[in-house]
């Protein structure tokens, strides 16, 4: 599963803002062919972790049965919901401290097989810290905003973000979640971040909103 983001490192085969060029191509981590800067990851379920994928790799392991379980190909779709607008006030029950967290449900981390267990995490001078959720309440944001129960375990995550705005919630790869995790590390200052990490994360939602289609678009949604 990959829940356990606070100890993971940025997105495999992407660059920070700011550090030096690699000499080296990048390559594929299954079949060690070259891969472009733009790529898909695949996901190793059993060692927590994504890795870079050439787009033959990539194809190999989206579908659920393919490499006993263990590789999974992520998945590269964002979704947003403006039909169903989160009141700030139902934001602030779930307690998370700062405004921006994400939450994922991971298939081997959970006591009783076939079930997952979610797990939501936010940014810190960690990268990202881990938060526990009250469950009951969650299922009730769920009834309320489909889009949270949307994403599929252990690939994609759930996101919202908490502005003066108002509050916006979206389904995301989750590898864009190690690459927050990934700025976080790079660009927090202090105690509440500093203006660089604001504006990385500002730089983060604006990709999110160009790439997330509406939900009323979903073929099947609720």
């Amino acid at each position: 599963m990959l829940a356990a983001l606070p100890q993971q490192q940025a997105v495999p085969g992407q660059q920070s803002p700011g550090s030096p060029q690699a000499e080296a191509p990048e390559r594929c981590e299954m079949c060690a062919a070259a891969v472009p800067g733009e790529h898909g990851h695949v996901a190793d379920l059993e060692a927590s972790s994504l890795l870079c994928a050439c787009r033959a790799c990539y194809l190999l392991f989206t579908s659920e049965s393919a490499g006993r379980g263990r590789y999974r190909a992520v998945p590269d779709r964002y979704l947003q919901d403006p039909e169903r607008p989160m009141s700030p006030a139902q934001w602030d029950r779930l307690e998370v401290p700062v405004g921006l967290a994400f939450f994922l449900r991971a298939s081997r981390q959970a006591s009783t097989p076939g079930q997952t267990e979610l797990t939501g995490f936010y940014p810190s001078p960690a990268g990202v810290t881990e938060c526990r959720l009250d469950l009951q309440l969650w299922e009730q944001l769920v009834a309320d905003y489909p889009l949270l129960g949307v994403p599929e375990a252990d690939l994609e995550a759930a996101l919202i973000s908490r502005t003066n705005s108002g509050v916006e919630y979206f389904l995301v790869p989750v590898d864009v979640c190690y690459e927050l995790a990934g700025r976080m590390r790079l660009h927090w200052r202090g105690f509440d971040g500093g203006s660089e990490a604001r504006e990385s994360i500002a730089s983060f939602l604006a990709t999110v909103r160009d790439r997330a289609r509406p939900f009323s678009q979903e073929v099947g949604h609720a």
